[in-house]
């Protein structure tokens, strides 16, 4: 199943809410989010569980904390999978997929990796012990102002700002700038590729065009992950790929991210090679 939205529109949409407001979501929408989560699929291949929390009125949820990131939320849903290779690949993509649609018929959402809980929600969600559990949102309606410390927050990562094009993408090597121009009619696809969400706004896809081929990089900010157990931007790589395997179906374009043998391009530190993208071959 393919999920209908567009993604120009939902990358536009899409900010990350803190402050949510008392209204409720209807139960259809709760049971086409459901349905549209139960049809996700990533193209890296392992298999990502969705587990869902509701708080009812009432509810003491106070002690699954947020450390006072997220106001007002009652509904919150994680994304658990089993640690393998391209595993965090495979959550970035179909987690993100996810946020997109929400973000296109008007539901917040925000992206939480650090900033929670993870024992208790872990608890609250019956996560199993032998999975990965990187990431949470809660979702729901927007509050109409922002609280204190989502503006501090907004403010101090940045949030409203995105590396220019000649930061990120790249033609045959890492010393030559690719332009919308060159890019052609793959610019569309690389633009929402810049637009999209990354943990602390690092956005830290690095993409070489060569010879056809999207080749995807991740620059590893140093120490950043050394409090998880595992590389936490290889998430962000999985939700580069989704914005830009959105945008390449939107077009009517037809490809595959395969990883291939290392490709013979000069990495600057702190850069390694992740996956890549090819299109599909004309007969």
């Amino acid at each position: 199943m393919n999920i209908k939205f567009s993604i120009e529109e939902a990358v536009n949409k899409r900010y990350s809410v803190r402050n949510y407001s008392d209204r409720v979501i209807e139960d259809e929408l709760k049971k086409e989010l459901q349905n549209v989560v139960s049809h996700l699929e990533n193209p890296f291949g392992p298999q990502v569980k969705f587990h869902y929390l509701e708080f009812q009125d009432g509810d003491n949820n106070e002690k699954l904390g947020t450390y006072g990131v997220i106001k007002g939320a009652k509904n919150y849903i994680g994304a658990t999978i089993q640690n393998k290779p391209m595993a965090l690949l495979a959550l970035g993509y179909e987690f993100e997929s996810l946020i997109l649609y929400l973000a296109s018929v008007d539901i917040g959402t925000c992206w939480l990796g650090g900033t929670f809980d993870r024992k208790g929600f872990a608890n609250a969600m019956n996560v199993g012990d032998d999975e990965l559990f990187p990431i949470i949102t809660p979702y729901g309606y927007a509050a109409e102002k922002k609280h204190i410390k989502e503006l501090a927050m907004r403010k101090m990562i940045k949030a409203d700002q995105r590396k220019e094009w000649k930061e990120l993408f790249y033609k045959n090597d890492f010393s030559t700038p690719l332009t919308k121009e060159t890019a052609g009619e793959f610019a569309f696809a690389l633009e929402m590729v810049r637009l999209g969400p990354s943990a602390s706004n690092k956005q830290p896809w690095r993409i070489v065009l060569d010879e056809g081929i999207f080749h995807f990089y991740e620059y590893s900010t140093p120490g950043y992950s050394k409090s998880f157990s595992y590389d936490i931007q290889r998430i962000d790589m999985g939700i580069a790929a989704a914005h830009f395997d959105h945008a390449i179906k939107e077009k009517g374009f037809k490809g595959y991210f395969e990883v291939l043998e290392e490709p013979k391009i000069d990495v600057p530190k702190n850069i390694q090679y992740v996956f890549s993208w090819k299109m599909d071959s004309v007969e």
